[in-house]
């Protein structure tokens, strides 16, 4: 029995690439099997060469693999391309539609199109014949993917219902019947019940934020961090969430920032590109001390750059964005469920620390499904930090910016009380009004910065997995999770001595608790999706702790636990 099935799908935009890949992911899930997928996909409606990725499992997998299995070609670029990688595995092609220029013995051919036509008098039933025959050659039990089909096209009616169950049926009996190594590739627990789940970082930041209690959302679309506000937006009636796509970032911050010091929990989503214009309002929250959440999926730059590839290349900029000096801080989570939990802590200490929190993520994270436990929501708690009535009524002023040892000032919504909120872009006195002494800007920049005192402690400190102890220790933040672990247990199992430090709780760094951590470890060896090591840089300025080497990928794709083999092989660190 298998452990580990890797399938692709490859072919042009518009081909049905993803319809097959998600309902393939859904069915493995379904049939109680360890999913992990993810997409290629190039900036354009139709054409290109895309392809979708699943890895199936029947133990926990949080990576994808560079080995392949199984092809499923919908056109002839994806044979050419990938035809190479097949590890004494099996492409489904349908010979009609796709024509290939070698055959070694690899090529199943199935005519998709024409079983599509016969069962319901369409090609567009092509890509669930093609699911179904790939169900064949795997001896799944087809009951998963109709009970997948009858949701998927609920609102479509009966009859198109029935001719996709037709369409799947037709294939899978196709490939039983016409493939003499089916069932080569089989799980023992396929037919298990889970009550796991299928879900992509975005949709885990979309449902942390509905969990913290979001109230108000503005955003511009921008690749890879639309699915956030779509996953928001489309459950905005239930949980009473107002979502606005703004006219561009700019008014988007801006918004989020006007909706906040009226009280509501208030987020946006944007990218790297679309982050460079939030810029100025970021200052106006560091001076008004407004709290923000701000989802940053990053993608490679400059400018456009690869609208659809992943890149951890915008950290310092996060760090250091807009004019001088004030507290936030980053979280970066390393998984989905990762991000439901850290995106519903970004609202607690933005509310509480008053100052822009940023959740970190990638085009990795953001698209990659993941089969995750249900999240517990007792975990959430949603703490506003905001005066009370009762404390109002007893106070006879309020100072909206009163100094205080933490730096935190009481914080009222403006129009509930007696009490006149006043909040100024300018440096202000305690009472909000402007104030350009240079005694008063002492005092008020003090005040700002003792927030991250208290910040600091909030911070958890990075996870160390593998031994304590290592020869060799890899340090990585963010998305590179999967990967890293998996590329940790492959070599200690091959008789290295391999650990891991990773981050989630990126800043501010609380310096003695990281270099305990990673002092006096071995050969320690940064892995980055960057040319310029930007997470290792932070460590030096924050916790003076020098790595002995990066490991860095900047062409756009993912880390893979081959890829980092690889490298630390080239670097002759293993």
């Amino acid at each position: 029995m298998n452990h580990d099935i890797n399938i692709r799908v490859g072919g042009e935009a518009g081909q049905g690439i993803q319809t097959i890949g998600l309902a393939l992911s859904k069915t493995f899930q379904k049939s109680g099997l360890y999913v992990f997928s993810t997409q290629y996909y190039l900036s354009r409606v139709r054409g290109g060469h895309n392809y979708f990725q699943i890895r199936v499992s029947d133990r926990p997998i949080k990576a994808i693999s560079d080995q392949l299995d199984m092809l499923i070609a919908l056109d002839s670029a994806s044979v050419e391309k990938h035809i190479d990688e097949l590890n004494d595995g099996v492409a489904l092609l349908d010979r009609e539609e796709v024509k290939v220029t070698k055959d070694d013995g690899q090529i199943f051919n199935v005519p998709f199109q024409q079983i599509a036509k016969d069962m319901g008098g369409s090609k567009l039933y092509a890509s669930t014949v093609a699911t179904g025959a790939v169900l064949g050659l795997l001896c799944l039990d087809l009951k998963f993917l109709e009970d997948i089909l009858k949701d998927t096209f609920a609102k479509k009616g009966e009859d198109i219902i029935n001719n996709n169950i037709k369409a799947a049926r037709a294939g899978y009996e196709y490939a039983q019947e016409n493939y003499a190594g089916k069932c080569k590739y089989s799980f023992e627990k396929a037919d298990q019940k889970t009550n796991m789940m299928l879900i992509d970082g975005n949709d885990a930041v979309g449902l942390g934020a509905l969990a913290a209690g979001v109230q108000f959302l503005a955003s511009y679309p921008m690749t890879p961090s639309t699915g956030v506000m779509n996953y928001v937006a489309a459950h905005a009636d239930r949980f009473n969430v107002v979502v606005e796509q703004a006219e561009d970032e700019i008014s988007a911050l801006n918004m989020v920032l006007g909706a906040s010091f009226a009280g509501a929990r208030a987020m946006t989503t944007t990218s790297g590109g679309g982050f460079c214009l939030m810029a100025e309002a970021l200052g106006l929250a560091g001076m008004t001390e407004t709290s923000a959440v701000i989802f940053l999926g990053q993608r490679p730059g400059p400018a456009t750059g690869l609208p659809t590839m992943t890149e951890q290349g915008d950290l310092l900029f996060a760090l250091h964005a807009a004019q001088g000096e004030f507290p936030r801080c980053i979280l970066a989570p390393k998984t989905p469920d990762d991000a439901f939990y850290l995106t519903a802590k970004a609202f607690n200490l933005a509310d509480k620390y008053q100052i822009p929190v940023f959740i970190m993520s990638d085009q990795y994270l953001a698209d990659s499904q993941f089969t995750c436990e249900r999240f517990d929501l007792s975990k959430i708690t949603i703490d506003r930090h905001l005066l009370s009535d009762d404390e109002l009524v007893s106070m006879e002023t309020y100072k909206r910016y009163a100094i205080t040892p933490d730096g935190i000032s009481p914080r009222a919504l403006p129009g509930l009380s007696k009490h006149v909120v006043v909040a100024d872009s300018d440096e202000h006195n305690e009472e909000g009004h402007i104030d350009q002494t240079a005694e008063n800007r002492i005092i008020m920049m003090e005040k700002r910065m003792r927030k991250f005192s208290g910040l600091k402690m909030e911070m958890e400190p990075p996870e160390v997995y593998g031994p304590h102890e290592a020869d060799v220790t890899l340090i990585g933040w963010g998305s590179s999770y999967g990967p890293l672990t998996e590329t940790v247990d492959l070599l200690n199992e091959e008789g290295q001595s391999v650990n891991l430090v990773h981050f989630t709780h990126i800043f501010p760094i609380d310096k003695g608790s990281v270099r305990d951590i990673i002092s006096n470890k071995g050969t320690t060896v940064c892995v980055e999706s960057n040319a310029t090591g930007q997470f290792a840089k932070l460590l030096k300025t924050e916790a003076d702790i020098s790595v002995d080497m990066n490991l860095l990928r900047y062409d756009g794709m993912p880390f893979t636990p081959g890829y980092i083999i690889r490298a630390l092989h080239e670097k002759k660190v293993i």
